[in-house]
């Protein structure tokens, strides 16, 4: 990968007085060891297996050939891939589950439909069996299923049910005479939809279904069911099912539906960890909670969400890193000198554009360890217990919408900003966005999981008024409603407005504080949420119908009380980050980086901090002219911020960011140089007279 040469920095100093920053420069090598997070082994040895041309995409392949190649790839894996790591060493595990999401996520850059055909088969298929089962289902299933001698599919969600499980339509009813459970699929909208390996090679399901028995619905739970068998890979009596055919994107993955009509399964095909049937019918469970128990059942499952958060910091390192190379490299306008073509990211509106999004993914990506630690620390039994399972639920329905949309929205510009170039598949970045896309959707639809942070965030600020009595929560409300006047008076933000006068240095001084920036963050979270707090205390008292209408009235500022608290997440581990950097230099870079994040969430909500009276007009314009020298101090070391990701041209696989560029801007340069000293360049119309 060709980088450019280093250049002096123009910064501001404490006074706010411009110098030269001669020395200032990225350790490249330093920070990419600081990217790799806690599990850097792992991260590098999966990378030198994607580096194998076996492992990659072909472009252009037709989905037959694409669905084959990576079922192929899926069983190199099982042979040479460690995909073992997350499960039980009898399983030739490791019982290591962020190692094993840390090796997944580098699937990504070799193509997006391996990783996520991974997921299906040990993320989803056989860690349903090992997290919902219990000793006799792992004897039973897990070592097929580990080994892809089992292709299966995770059969959760329906037609007519995505993201509401515990509403599915389909129903496992227990048969005390033959002591099995009958499988059926009463309704279209019950068939088991877009389901990884239903269309083509899976031979079996972990199937999702409503457990009845003795008359009496137990809610969801997750059962074994064989789906086709597995010499003529024709479905079983009973099942059936279709392709569903070509998709916008990940067209590696046959994804398909399934439905059942009273198909029947033994009785200890049931995953039983948390409910289980004796052969009487008896329904038994450790968990007398309905509710708690689905909950419970489902939260086992969060590492889908904590892989999809890290496969997009993957997919928006991939594209930023063609993007910033190409943009060091092409040249286009002569703005400036009558012979030489301007480097596309010297301009100041192409930094607008591609930095902003490049402190967005460092801010993502240290956020996504922080889930990686949290993840680890629960799974692995280290902390574990319903408050903390709590949490890392919450923190990944945080982190994972924001980072997929992130990513759909970086790859999008990554491409524009690569022009014609960027549209041609063998530059990568049209193939990932595609790919991408439905990550916004799947394991959770990116809207419902911000409302589930929401309801999180509206309990626990119930928490602070629980052991109050009636006199203290008035006055603290009280409190609350005159700090939200306070704000919102014209002397607030006059008395901005006086300090700041005839010195924006000294604005732009107290922007740049952490202490600052955390503070503008915070408030703004708080606040929308006791707002909507406030405005929702009418349905503590309301009928269902009522309470349910003045939710849905404020189903959108929720959504955006939980879109600020992501971003005030992904602030703060970046903010964290910082002291894991030991060298001066490229830590000072790293806080400027951590500040354009920082600015850029208050630009784009400024008019959320000028309505509420946290910043005065005159600070507000500050927040944009001071992103703007950020631009300009980053600007020398955009190439070396995305080296830092540790992508070699066998992992980007873009010839635009391979070099290429540079040398025909070279070959070009040279061209016109000679034809000038030699005097045959031909005299411009305009200067023939």
């Amino acid at each position: 990968m060709s980088t450019t040469t280093q250049r002096p920095v123009t910064s501001i100093d404490d006074a706010g007085d411009p110098r030269l920053d001669a020395d200032v420069a990225v350790d490249v090598g330093h920070l990419g060891e600081v990217l790799l997070g806690h599990y850097p082994e792992l991260r590098l040895a999966a990378r030198k297996l994607m580096a194998d041309e076996r492992f990659h995409r072909i472009e252009g392949q037709s989905v037959p050939e694409h669905r084959e190649r990576v079922l192929g790839q899926l069983r190199l894996l099982a042979v040479e891939g460690d995909v073992h790591r997350s499960f039980p060493s009898r399983f030739g595990g490791f019982d290591d589950h962020g190692g094993f999401l840390a090796r997944f996520e580098e699937l990504t850059h070799a193509d997006p439909s391996l990783q996520i055909k991974s997921g299906v088969q040990w993320g989803l298929f056989a860690s349903a069996i090992y997290h919902l089962g219990t000793e006799r289902n792992h004897d039973e299933f897990l070592a097929d299923a580990l080994s892809i001698k089992v292709p299966g599919a995770f059969a959760m969600t329906e037609t007519g049910h995505g993201s509401d499980v515990a509403a599915i339509g389909t129903t496992a009813t227990y048969d005390v005479a033959t002591q099995e459970f009958v499988i059926h699929t009463p309704f279209r909208a019950a068939w088991k939809d877009y389901l990884g390996n239903a269309g083509q090679h899976g031979t079996a399901a972990v199937v999702f279904a409503r457990l009845v028995t003795q008359g009496v619905d137990h809610g969801v739970h997750a059962i074994y069911v064989p789906i086709r068998d597995e010499a003529t890979m024709e479905f079983l009596p009973g099942v059936g099912g279709e392709d569903d055919g070509l998709k916008g994107g990940l067209n590696g993955i046959d994804n398909g539906r399934l439905w059942f009509d009273h198909v029947r399964v033994p009785r200890t095909n049931l995953l039983n960890r948390y409910g289980d049937v004796t052969p009487e019918g008896v329904y038994e469970s450790p968990i007398d909670s309905p509710g708690r128990r689905f909950f419970t059942m489902l939260g086992t499952l969060v590492q889908g969400r904590v892989s999809l958060d890290g496969a997009a910091v993957v997919a928006s390192r991939l594209g930023l890193t063609i993007a910033v190379t190409y943009g060091n490299q092409r040249r286009q306008f002569a703005s400036s000198s009558p012979t030489e073509e301007v480097v596309l990211l010297d301009y100041a509106e192409h930094q607008r554009r591609l930095l902003p999004l490049l402190a967005e993914t460092y801010a993502a990506g240290f956020a996504h360890e922080d889930l990686l630690a949290a993840f680890d620390d629960v799974f692995s039994g280290r902390n574990d217990t319903p408050e903390t399972r709590e949490d890392l639920e919450t923190l990944a329905a945080a982190l994972k919408p924001t980072s997929t949309w992130h990513a759909l929205n970086t790859l999008q510009v990554s491409r524009e900003a690569c022009g014609g170039a960027g549209f041609l598949a063998e530059n990568r970045i049209t193939g990932l966005r595609a790919d991408l896309d439905v990550y916004a959707t799947f394991e959770g639809d990116n809207t419902v999981l911000l409302q589930l942070v929401g309801k999180r965030l509206l309990a626990d600020y119930s928490k602070t008024f629980k052991h109050l009595d009636a006199v203290k929560v008035a006055r603290l409300v009280a409190e609350r409603a005159a700090d939200a006047a306070r704000y919102r008076t014209p002397l607030r933000r006059a008395t901005q407005t006086i300090a700041d006068v005839g010195d924006p240095r000294r604005s732009a001084g107290q922007l740049r504080e952490t202490t600052t920036q955390r503070e503008l963050l915070v408030d703004r979270v708080e606040t929308m949420v006791a707002e909507i707090a406030q405005a929702l205390r009418p349905a503590q008292k309301a009928s269902p119908q009522e309470a349910a209408a003045l939710f849905n009235a404020h189903q959108h500022e929720l959504v955006e009380a939980a879109k600020a608290h992501a971003e005030l997440v992904q602030w703060e581990s970046f903010t964290a980050a910082l002291e894991r950097v030991t060298d001066p230099s490229t830590r000072q870079i790293l806080t400027w980086v951590r500040d354009l994040f920082g600015l850029s969430l208050i630009e784009r909500h400024l008019t959320w901090y000028l309505l509420n009276g946290r910043l005065s007009a005159g600070r507000a314009r500050t927040v944009t002219s001071y992103i703007d020298r950020l631009l300009t101090r980053l600007r020398p070391h955009a190439q070396s911020l995305v080296d830092a990701f540790g992508y070699e041209q066998v992992h980007l696989r873009a010839p635009i960011a391979s070099g290429a560029e540079a040398g025909r801007q070279d070959e070009a340069r040279a061209y016109y140089k000679a034809q000038r000293a030699s005097g045959d360049a031909p005299v411009p119309e305009k200067h023939h007279r």
